[in-house]
């Protein structure tokens, strides 16, 4: 059991999915009533939920949302800015104050009286490099964002085709642990009758119990282990809460990429979403830092407005002003340089993102190269040995029922069945979660795994 265990753990370590702790890529927002009875899940209707529910998708779709946001608040630096304004004021104003000379019975104090006052304002930026340059780096923050939902796409489909294939495997794992439990309750019956019979000694009956015993706590653990597997992937593609669900065993072959490591390389340079969106984020912050740079410029800004005042709505008169401002920063105290720091920090912090992805890509697509073939060659030889397996505890049961051996023979034979049995689950399963690793480590997880598992939107 041990044996298993290790197989198992191991298998699963190399193959599988990790995410953090914390991820919002582990959750999902339920959506829909229960249904009374459980419905059926392919693998491609778990990827399609999981793209619609998953929290971290959600979550990447709102950062689209606040980047297109600032956007165009950098982009309304550069746009016209209209108001209009209505004002009636009752005024008593000193002459005095404004500099006007008073002399004799002229009088100091005017009013009250009435102003009304109606206006259109206007103003529009000329020429403001910063504004222009600002408005193009939140233009890359978006395309960034837009390319992080894209990755966090192809992660979710990755996520939960991986979690179908774990339900799967604990599904198998469920099967094969009945069928043993059978198999020992059969042989277990076998030894009574022949302890009965006078052919084998009563050691061999103990030795069959606990063989039983041990292959019902087996059979327990998988099937808990099982409803746990269902329970996460529920949890991940969102689907309503307390919702029971079938899987569907029948899965679309995805074929091995045919390319070589240099092209897969390649083809994830050039393709892969999270690689473009830190190539944008590096453009973001070449483009925030000339714009820091050009404060040092000039700007030209129009303001105008136009309107009618008087002393009352019906006795007003049209006017109208238009002022053209040149601004030159001749003395910033410090700000433009420290500012230039930052960028100069945030730029380099970019750069070095991106040469890191690229050397992590580098990494994972050799890996994914190396899974692949070796899950690939462990699955054949899963297979045979499994079948060799099957085949030796039938002997070992005809040697024992023959009394020309013990049912030491058998125990070891059926250790070797539950062994072999666990070692074909692990094999195929990690040769398909190779699979979609591999086409993810290229970039093409959504487009590659979801169309041939039937989950491409």
């Amino acid at each position: 059991m041990a044996l298993v265990l290790a197989a198992t753990v191991a298998a699963q370590d190399r193959a599988g999915v990790q995410l953090a702790a914390g991820s919002p890529f582990r959750g999902g927002v339920p959506t829909g009533a229960v249904s009374p009875q459980p419905i059926p899940l392919s693998i491609g209707d778990a990827i399609r939920q999981a793209l619609d529910r998953n929290l971290g998708v959600l979550q990447a779709d709102e950062r689209v949302d606040r980047a297109r946001g600032a956007r165009w608040d950098a982009l309304s630096r550069l746009l016209p800015h209209l108001s209009a304004g209505v004002t009636e004021t009752r005024r008593k104003t000193s002459l005095e104050v404004f500099g006007f000379p008073l002399r004799g019975e002229f009088p100091r104090i005017v009013g009250p009286f009435n102003v009304f006052d109606a206006r259109l304002f206007a103003s529009q930026a000329l020429v403001d490099r910063p504004a222009a340059l600002d408005s193009r780096a939140e233009a890359h923050n978006l395309e960034a964002a837009r390319q992080d939902y894209r990755s966090a796409r192809d992660l979710v489909v990755l996520v939960s085709a991986n979690l179908y294939l774990e339900a799967l495997a604990a599904s198998a794992r469920v099967e094969t642990a009945r069928a043993q439990r059978d198999t020992a309750e059969a042989l277990y019956r076998q030894a009574q009758d022949l302890r009965q019979s006078g052919i084998i000694a009563g050691l061999d009956v103990v030795r069959a119990e606990v063989r039983l015993s041990a292959d019902r706590q087996r059979a327990t653990a998988a099937m808990n282990e099982f409803q746990k597997a269902k329970l996460q992937l529920a949890r991940v593609i969102g689907l309503p809460i307390g919702q029971e669900f079938t899987l569907s065993s029948v899965l679309p072959t995805v074929p091995v990429p045919d390319m070589r490591l240099d092209e897969a390389l390649e083809r994830a340079y050039r393709e892969r979403p999270d690689v473009r969106a830190a190539a944008e984020r590096v453009s973001a912050a070449e483009t925030a830092r000339r714009a820091v740079s050009a404060e040092r410029l000039p700007s030209v800004n129009v303001n105008a407005d136009y309107g009618a005042i008087g002393l009352t709505a019906a006795s007003t008169l049209s006017t109208f002003a238009v002022t053209g401002t040149v601004n030159v920063p001749i003395f910033e105290g410090g700000r433009i340089r420290a500012r230039l720091v930052e960028a100069d920090a945030d730029l380099r912090h970019r750069r070095m993102e991106l040469e890191d992805l690229r050397a992590e890509i580098y990494y994972e697509v050799r890996s994914a190269f190396l899974d692949l073939q070796a899950t690939g060659e462990e699955l054949e030889t899963a297979t045979r040995a499994r079948e060799l397996a099957g085949q030796q505890l039938a002997q070992s049961r005809d040697r024992f029922a023959a009394g020309v051996a013990s049912n030491i023979e058998v125990v070891q034979a059926q250790e070797a069945v539950t062994l072999a049995s666990e070692q074909y689950i692990g094999a195929l399963y990690g040769f398909n979660v190779s699979k979609a690793l591999l086409a993810r480590s290229l970039g093409a997880a959504e487009t590659t795994v979801g169309s041939y598992l039937g989950g491409a939107n």
